[in-house]
């Protein structure tokens, strides 16, 4: 389901009338190749209704459409599936309050959302550095600190996919094909929904256990983050598959970044287990944040029990 975020820094600039004008083209030529790749799933996310969008300084997109070599394509980008502005796409009650991404010194809420939501940034390509078909972010991002308190900032780079034109398109062809095939196919690569991932845990996950109330978790789980969730519990699965606790006493050898919780946030990591109360700090992260999974090793039954599946506890 790709999910496409206009980047907002390369609109309403100051470029002349000719570029904008081809830049829009391409722009919606890529976007419908996109569409036609993937139709049930492909949505266009922008800051506003595209129908206000500005294309460069004083050439809004109306003097674009006007003209009649693009009446077919402005017909077909009005019929496919648009939300705005960014944040209606995000998980129920998400903000992302503490992360902001920057290009070259300023902020970009599309990219940085395409990023959030492993998606695809879209551009107008009114200057060079929208030309590349993977841009490099940087991102700054609240964390806890050492006493599991947030306030801490922390500054990484990340790359996110991008695509400025139809070459950019030929680049992602095979990322967008393989999610549209995985629909397609049925079977854990085509679940969409929380409830299906519970549904058929037994058979998707044999080597895991689940507690009972994990399935409202998993039942109520937001569409952006079944994905997420699907590739935790099957790195879990795949880890605890090779797990022999008589060799690797402290755990599986994790597929993704896996750890305890901090001591002052223990207190949050109980949960009812056959009647007795018992601590699942253990807990791996899923995009887009604050995501969280919650389990505890069980060394006997060489298996993980899984506690909680969820926003960040606390949060």
């Amino acid at each position: 389901m790709p999910l496409l975020f206009l980047n907002e820094r390369s609109c309403g600039t100051g470029c002349d009338p000719a570029r904008a004008e081809r830049a829009m083209t391409g722009l919606a030529e890529a976007v419908l190749a996109v569409l036609l790749a993937d139709r049930p799933g492909t949505v266009l996310v922008t800051r506003e209704p595209i129908t206000g969008l500005q294309i460069a300084n004083g050439h809004p997109i109306g003097k674009w459409h006007g003209a009649p070599r693009n009446k077919e394509l402005w017909q077909r980008l009005l019929l496919m599936q648009s939300k705005w502005p960014y944040r209606t796409v995000f998980p129920e009650g998400e903000s992302y309050f503490d992360v902001e991404y920057r290009h070259r010194g300023e902020t970009v809420d599309g990219l940085g959302a395409a990023h959030l939501m492993d998606g695809l940034g879209v551009s107008l390509l009114v200057d060079a550095c929208w030309g590349e078909h993977q841009l490099t972010l940087e991102r700054e991002q609240l964390v806890e600190s050492g006493d599991g308190e947030s306030g801490e900032s922390e500054t990484s780079e990340v790359s996110v996919r991008h695509m400025a034109g139809r070459d950019h398109f030929e680049t992602h062809r095979a990322w967008i094909k393989a999610g549209a095939e995985a629909v397609r196919r049925g079977g854990l690569d085509a679940v969409r929904r929380g409830e299906e991932l519970w549904e058929g845990r037994a058979a998707f996950f044999p080597h895991l256990q689940f507690l009972p109330r994990v399935e409202e978790d998993l039942r109520q789980l937001p569409e952006v983050w079944v994905r997420p969730v699907r590739e935790r519990l099957v790195e879990l699965e795949a880890a605890v598959a090779e797990w022999d606790p008589a060799t690797r006493p402290i755990g599986p050898l994790w597929r993704s970044d896996v750890r305890t919780e901090f001591r002052t946030r223990r207190r949050l990591c109980w949960f009812s287990d056959g009647g007795k109360n018992e601590l699942f700090d253990w807990h791996c992260e899923f995009l887009p944040t604050p995501g969280r999974m919650h389990f505890r090793l069980l060394h006997e039954e060489r298996t993980v029990r899984i506690a909680y599946v969820g926003r960040k506890l606390g949060v």
